[in-house]
């Protein structure tokens, strides 16, 4: 007899959802060999991430500028020339025989423009055209005595302050009175008869117009990329609950400052957040095929703060974040930017063996193998840096001992430690070439 959801464990909802993930309702796959490579490589990475034996070591070369530059195009083109990219993407799924591929995920620059998008420059926008990345662009979008605005009603705060700052087609917000549920029809009646709230309304229909191309070629591109046998890794995204005050609200600065200056509220907020973050990522999941949450980490690194900072501002929350996560039966997959030194790595070890992928960009692989080796999964760590200057040998060289040390006992995917814009496209073969030569458990 089936069990309910609720009389589940963790493990149980998590193998629910990886049955959903490898028979994916509604896709024709073009060919029997199709299917079949999508069975082995969602199984292969499946077991990889239970931190069982597969058949090999999986491999995953995550998408981005890349699949551009990778078809002869830059990444202006594609930002404003929506038809470009299903080629683009196609021949990157063909030259680089992976274990999973999600949609390009580029944005439509023309909407960005109309809307006035502040948070981002990119090719063309902020940046020249020959820009082979965008840029974030971090400020204190929130000042430090508007916490509890946030807190009481994020929505409102979202609305009146957090929008106006970060786009700039919605500055008319910024002098509007809360929306309350009695006599809203009448206030949004009012609103529209501001000439500024118009010229907004129509901004927000012209970008609408302009992104409806974007959307409809990244949803045909994650479709094609199935049907060709590759599953798709991302089912969701969320951020450390440090990371959404520190990169989305108050900035580097102000975060760093608030820890010293008002540390209460601080933790305050990060519960909350945690709550909503929670709620947002399982929602994620519940819609998409993949049970994997795609977790970009930033200012927990040696770089930004102290490890006992780290035990107290950024693991708390983050931890029970995950939990939530974990108890919901999805993957939580970070992707730790910068490094990790020996005690971080101790204290993210403290999980239910098997339950989240660790990704490295320049933490000691092996030192993370022998820390977090018997509590998570790990993946990585094929750096940027090493794309751009080393040789395919030497990649192939690293990836081997990579597979030798942190695939023993399986609960590894090798993987890029990062995004890449261009590199030599003989290096990103070295890759795959590692994983299946040397790669194969015995």
């Amino acid at each position: 007899m089936q069990k309910e959801w609720q009389d589940m464990s963790w493990e149980e909802r998590r193998e629910e959802r990886f049955k959903k993930w490898l028979d994916p309702e509604g896709i024709k796959f073009q060919s029997p060999a199709a299917a079949k490579k999508y069975q082995e490589s969602g199984t292969r990475m499946a077991r990889a991430i239970k931190m069982e034996i597969p058949d090999r070591v999986p491999v995953h070369i995550p998408g981005g500028s890349i699949v551009a530059y990778n078809a002869g195009l830059t990444l202006h083109e594609v930002l404003y020339n929506p038809a470009r990219i299903p080629e683009a993407f196609i021949k990157f799924l063909n030259d680089y025989d992976q274990d999973s591929a999600d949609g390009p995920g580029f944005f439509s620059g023309k909407a960005y423009e109309i809307l006035d998008y502040k948070v981002n420059r990119w090719p063309g926008h902020g940046l020249p055209v020959t820009q082979s990345l965008h840029q974030f662009v971090e400020q204190e979008y929130m000042q430090p005595d508007e916490y509890d605005l946030y807190l009481d009603d994020e929505f409102d705060y979202n609305l009146r302050y957090l929008l106006p700052r970060t786009w700039g087609a919605f500055a008319p917000l910024a002098h509007i009175p809360p929306l309350s549920g009695q006599g809203l029809p009448q206030q949004l009646m009012g609103m529209c008869q501001d000439p500024e709230i118009v010229k907004l309304c129509r901004a927000v229909c012209e970008a609408s117009q302009a992104n409806i191309p974007y959307q409809q070629v990244n949803f045909e591109c994650a479709r094609i990329a199935m049907e060709k046998g590759f599953p798709p890794l991302m089912g969701g995204v969320m951020l450390a609950p440090f990371d959404t005050v520190a990169d989305m609200l108050r900035g580097t600065r102000g975060s760093v400052m608030d820890m010293f200056r008002q540390p209460d509220k601080l933790l305050e907020a990060l519960e909350i957040i945690t709550e909503r973050s929670l709620k947002s990522a399982v929602g994620m999941v519940n819609m998409s095929r993949s049970p994997v949450i795609f977790v970009p980490m930033h200012k927990g690194a040696d770089s930004f703060m102290s490890v006992p900072q780290f035990e107290k501002f950024y693991w708390p929350t983050f931890k029970k974040l995950l939990l939530g996560c974990v108890a919901e039966g999805c993957v939580p997959m970070m992707v730790i930017d910068g490094s990790y030194n020996e005690a971080r790595l101790e204290i993210i070890s403290d999980l239910p063996r098997s339950s989240v992928v660790w990704t490295m960009e320049k933490t000691d692989m092996f030192k993370a193998k022998e820390i977090l080796g018997d509590s998570a999964c790990i993946a990585g760590n094929v750096t940027a840096a090493q794309l751009y200057t080393s040789k395919p040998a030497d990649i192939k060289a690293y990836c081997k001992k990579l597979i030798e040390v942190c695939g023993k006992g399986g609960g590894y995917i090798l993987s890029l430690g990062s995004g890449v814009d261009k590199c030599d496209p003989a290096n990103l073969h070295a890759i795959i070439e590692a994983a299946q030569e040397y790669g194969v458990y015995k």
